[in-house]
């Protein structure tokens, strides 16, 4: 259960909420029973969608524009989320930017794009995060697996993941004494659009083969390991990284 009381459910932010597996991790929370605030970076109708589906399911939902690397964007957005629920539970930093090129080819504008969501917007969200949320809350962000592959072409979005994964670990520990558990999912490789573009179908195939599992992950997949970590079953698993990837490494 994710109620707090009999009538004040526990509040959910899912950043990236409005397509991928930032979508499918906001449908699930709210399928646990969390009111869940999705937030966009421009992409108002598919948010929209989200907050329509939530709905329809018997779910409370609200879509919210912010962009994560904006500090004042993103302390209005948590002050809007307080207003109308009364507090913050759960943030899952699910939004992300991923550009692929060899480092010698890598373009640095679209190194700087990566590093500003994907850096500086973990560490924006962070802040808020840290500084409001309610005792038996949790705070996950979102690195990936290609740490431990090392695949040609990831150099720059690797090294910004590697950053998420360096001050999570650090903030579990900077949060002692306030009950908030806070960790990494690094997904592999799984069918989203992120992932999925540019792609040829050789390419894809060859990375579904290579879990044991013999697949690609889907959104579900990754949902369902934030729901866990989010909810009183994951209580016990704290400054962690959760390599999510049916067995690849």
């Amino acid at each position: 259960m994710s109620e707090r009381t009999g009538t004040s459910p526990r509040v959910a932010i899912v950043t990236g909420g409005s397509r991928g597996i930032g979508r499918e991790t906001a449908e699930r929370l709210a399928a646990d029973g969390y009111a869940v605030v999705v937030d966009y970076a421009g992409n108002q109708a598919e948010a929209d969608k989200v907050v329509a589906a939530i709905t329809a399911a018997g779910g409370e939902a609200l879509a919210l524009r912010a962009d994560v690397a904006d500090e004042t964007a993103m302390a209005d957005l948590f002050d809007t989320v307080e207003a109308r629920f009364g507090g913050v539970d759960v943030v899952v930093h699910a939004a992300g930017v991923m550009t692929l090129a060899p480092l010698a080819d890598l373009d640095l504008d679209a190194l700087d794009r990566m590093h500003r969501t994907n850096v500086r917007g973990t560490f924006v969200v962070g802040q808020q995060a840290v500084r409001r949320l309610r005792a038996g809350g949790a705070l996950i962000n979102f690195s990936s697996s290609v740490l431990g592959l090392a695949i040609p072409g990831y150099s720059g979005y690797a090294a910004t993941k590697g950053a998420v994964e360096a001050m999570t670990l650090i903030v579990a520990r900077e949060m002692r004494g306030r009950d908030v558990t806070v960790n990494v999912v690094a997904p592999g490789p799984t069918a989203t659009a992120l992932y999925l573009d540019g792609k040829d179908e050789e390419t894809i195939a060859r990375a579904a083969a290579q879990p044991p599992l013999e697949r690609l992950g889907t959104p579900g997949d990754i949902a369902g390991v934030v729901s866990f970590l989010a909810g009183p079953d994951g209580r016990w698993v704290n400054g962690q990284v959760l390599r999510a990837n049916g067995g690849v490494i």
